[in-house]
């Protein structure tokens, strides 16, 4: 895909959705953080769930590490791997409240070194808790650049890489919800619902479904 249909294509998603944010619910950067270690290999809609029974009991590290693995537990149960991630919450927070006074890191290597987070999830902290320009990929993400000749590539982080190359300044902020948004609810993984694509146009995927099934 060349320039100025990558910029088209961001003039499009930011026309349809002007403002977009994540679909985690969260009033910190900590709920937040939480919210995205949750999140893996798990709904948006399971994590939203859990944390509006946990996080009114424990919005602070403080308050979650009172729980401990078991009390984290019981609210989370309902997520995959929810036992794991009991215990990646509880060593989080003890490392936040031992190291960082309480608050959230805003430098990457200090929120990779914290238990259970990644750099996709240091990603969608760092944009959306602190607006930085990072992007995250997802398997939404990286299907979306691949599918559509945005920025082709073979690994997760090869796309993030070649999404910051390409991505016009402008867009970098927002460009992690408009192509997770649009992964999640038009160019699906099995079958893309391309006859409704505001972007179906610009895209340069050689077998788009231009109909829905009758």
């Amino acid at each position: 895909m060349n320039a100025a249909k990558r910029r088209a294509l961001f003039e499009t998603l930011r026309e349809t959705n002007p403002a977009p944010v994540t679909e985690l619910e969260y009033s910190s950067p900590f709920e937040l953080l939480i919210a995205v270690l949750l999140s893996a290999q798990a709904t948006d809609v399971g994590v939203n769930k859990a944390t509006r029974r946990l996080f009114p009991v424990a919005p602070t590290p403080e308050r979650m590490l009172a729980l401990g693995e078991e009390g984290v537990a019981g609210y989370i149960k309902t997520i995959g791997l929810y036992k794991t991630k009991a215990k990646h919450v509880i060593q989080t927070c003890r490392i936040l409240v031992e190291r960082h006074d309480g608050r959230v890191p805003t430098a990457r290597e200090d929120l990779e070194a914290l238990p259970g987070v990644g750099r996709k999830t240091a990603n969608v902290v760092l944009n959306t808790a602190f607006g930085h320009p990072t992007i995250a990929v997802d398997t939404h993400i990286f299907r979306v650049s691949n599918r559509t000749g945005l920025a082709p590539g073979k690994t997760v982080h090869h796309v993030e890489m070649k999404l910051l190359e390409v991505v016009p300044d402008e867009f970098l902020h927002d460009a992690h919800h408009w192509l997770i948004l649009h992964g999640r609810y038009v160019c699906k993984a099995r079958r893309p619902e391309c006859w409704h694509c505001a972007i179906e146009t610009l895209c340069e995927y050689p077998d788009k479904v231009l109909s829905p099934v009758q």
